[in-house]
């Protein structure tokens, strides 16, 4: 069974149209954390709290995230790969700090503007909306990410994760037109690809374009859940972090 999983409540919405063309085809768990208003943003707090659900489980897991959460995977498979059946990471580069948050957050250092003006265009750049009452709307979900929710940079400080690969299978997927998780940030995965490891690119894809062409983008992960399968004796559990 596969395992996805969220450290962002305000983002699963985007999550849910690949989880249905999945869950057609294969049995698939979905985990979730949401911070607590007077709780600090701890990357080790969430990877304490997942590694306590996946000990419980009876099998190692395929785990597949997007963005934040993909790259927590990340760090949860170099910990503990005895729990992790393989890695779908999904708009996370070769460099798994920077997000889109880390994007912002340049942004208000180097651009003149006020708050809302640059939410709304990093709402233009993650989902290439021109809609001014859709960008308005996903300025306030991404302000509410920002304020409420898990995210490893601030104005004052920011999170560096360890480049790098896992000793896991690894396929890692990107939208061509995605300016945070660029074809060259993409592409910078490949030293530390091992043989059966897969680069995708979806070609008419921003951020979040397993939510825009989630129809697209489902064969490519079941295609390499079944190579991994195929590889390995006995079954296993999948599991989908977002």
């Amino acid at each position: 069974m596969p395992f996805g999983w969220g450290v962002n409540p305000s983002l699963s919405q985007f999550d849910q149209r690949l989880c249905r063309l999945l869950s057609r085809q294969v049995e698939i768990s979905y985990w979730s954390y949401q911070q607590a208003p007077d709780e600090p943003c701890c990357i080790q707090t969430v990877v304490d709290l997942l590694d306590d659900y996946l000990q419980l489980q009876p099998q190692p897991l395929h785990l597949i995230g997007h963005g934040l959460s993909g790259a927590l995977g990340l760090l949860y498979a170099r910990l503990h790969p005895a729990r992790v059946k393989s890695l779908t990471l999904l708009s996370v580069g070769s460099n798994p700090a920077v997000g889109w948050d880390a994007h912002y957050y340049a942004l208000r250092n180097h651009l003149p503007c006020d708050r809302q003006m640059l939410l709304i265009q990093m709402a233009h750049l993650l989902f290439g909306c021109r809609n001014s009452r859709q960008m308005a709307s996903l300025a306030k979900l991404l302000e509410q990410i920002l304020d409420c929710e898990l995210t490893p940079h601030s104005l004052a400080a920011h999170q560096r994760f360890s480049p790098g690969g896992v000793d896991v299978p690894l396929l890692v997927c990107n939208g061509a037109h995605d300016v945070i998780v660029d074809p060259n940030a993409h592409s910078r995965w490949q030293p530390w690809l091992h043989p059966g490891d897969r680069l995708w690119t979806c070609p008419e894809g921003r951020h979040f374009f397993h939510y825009t062409h989630a129809s697209k983008t489902s064969p490519v992960i079941l295609d390499f859940w079944q190579q991994t399968l195929s590889s390995m004796s006995g079954n296993a559990l999948i599991e989908i972090i977002s």
